[in-house]
């Protein structure tokens, strides 16, 4: 299937995006050029295969678990990483949500920090992003031959240093008849009479949690401060709000992924021709693109100021906040209601609901008076099309 022979079609509404989610005939196409780290992960799989580790992997990702994460496992890991810039009274947001996400991430996914150290953070922040180089090695300019070979020798070089230790003491822990940490890693081991997955597939699902974790995160994480910081320039009066009303700074997290998904696009490959409810039709062979900028700026669902960013944006029913961000059916993504947390309904009580990581690590942002640090603006990130910020300082305290 060469790209100047394939059919491409393209969605933008709202229906046809979420219709084209349910179709099984459809299978997964973004990551094509990134098997050096995507061969074989759960958002690379289709139809049994993607069905039954899915289920497995569901196991972890459950109400409990979220729980459990968001009330005990998180917090700790929250203050220690903020520590040390509370005490300077400043931050930069792109390397703190790197570092918070990447360390949040590496507990889901089952990769044990047994220094817990800044130099072991920073180690294994290299490790991440060569492998966001590897899963988006579509969108690279240079050698892509040198660079899945350099992705290649750095996924063995983390399987030695942090992918086996993990599995040695959670097989210790196993043979001991005790209980293995609620990870990745350890769905993925107690587990293999299953499915039988080879090492490598094993350390590629390990590296892929921690890269969707930690990078989707954190680029979240920058950007729903920033709207914020942008909401209350023109709204003073909600300047207590975001320090009272934890709600509040969860519809920021939504809105942010609504308008701005990790990725712009979602992509499939059509296996059999499809017909979609609009009576659109999708031939064999044909590239679907789901262009999510469009799709969840849908004025028939969002209404006619859908472009703008509004916390307080009413919705029809059915409707998730953030559109279609997170996907839809057996594809969405598994990690959604850990990142953002679940979606609450009116009268529902708050001392139980889950509101996400995201929106929990920027609610300490404004719990400790973050604003944009007036003698040092933020910069876009110049080294990407993608609208990524490179350096966002900001002052803490008051």
């Amino acid at each position: 299937m060469t790209e100047h022979t394939t059919q491409i079609i393209t969605i933008t509404t709202y229906d046809e995006a979420r219709d084209t989610y349910r179709q099984k005939a459809l299978r997964q196409a973004l990551y094509d050029a990134g098997e050096v780290v995507m061969g074989d992960v759960l958002v690379n799989l289709h139809a049994a295969e993607h069905r039954d580790r899915r289920r497995l992997e569901n196991r972890l990702f459950r109400r409990e678990t979220f729980e459990l994460y968001e009330r005990d496992l998180f917090p700790p890991i929250i203050a220690d990483t903020y520590a040390p810039y509370l005490a300077e009274g400043r931050a930069e947001l792109v390397d703190l949500g790197h570092q918070l996400m990447m360390n949040l991430a590496a507990l889901t996914a089952g990769v044990d920090r047994p220094l817990g150290t800044p130099d072991e953070t920073r180690h294994l922040y290299d490790y991440l992003m060569r492998f966001i180089e590897g899963a988006t090695l579509a969108h690279y300019t240079g050698d892509r031959d040198a660079k899945r070979a350099e992705v290649a020798e750095k996924l063995a070089a983390f399987d030695a240093e942090f992918v086996r230790p993990s599995m040695a003491r959670r097989q210790a822990i196993i043979d001991d008849g005790g209980e293995p940490p609620r990870d990745v890693l350890s769905i993925l081991m107690t587990n293999q009479d299953d499915l039988h997955l080879p090492h490598d597939v094993i350390v590629r699902e390990v590296a892929f949690y921690l890269l969707a974790g930690a990078h989707t995160s954190a680029t979240a994480f920058t950007r729903v401060a920033h709207h914020i910081f942008t909401w209350l320039d023109e709204h003073p009066d909600d300047a207590e709000i975001v320090r009272t009303d934890r709600l509040f700074v969860q519809r920021c997290t939504h809105e942010t992924v609504r308008l701005q998904p990790s990725s712009p696009v979602a992509m499939r490959w059509a296996l059999d021709d499809v017909e979609l409810r609009s009576g659109r039709g999708i031939p064999a062979g044909a590239k679907v693109v789901v262009d999510l900028l469009s799709v969840n700026r849908d004025p028939e669902v969002f209404g006619p100021t859908a472009e703008q960013f509004d916390p307080r944006r009413e919705l029809p029913d059915g409707v998730p906040p953030y559109g279609l961000s997170f996907g839809s059916g057996m594809h969405a993504c598994i990690g959604q209601d850990l990142a953002a947390g679940l979606v609450h309904a009116e009268g529902d009580p708050l001392d139980d609901h889950i509101f996400g990581l995201v929106p929990e690590a920027v609610q300490v942002l404004f719990d400790h008076g973050a604003r944009p640090d007036p003698d040092d603006p933020p910069e876009m990130d110049a080294s990407t099309t993608r609208p990524y910020f490179g350096r966002y300082p900001v002052v803490l305290g008051g």
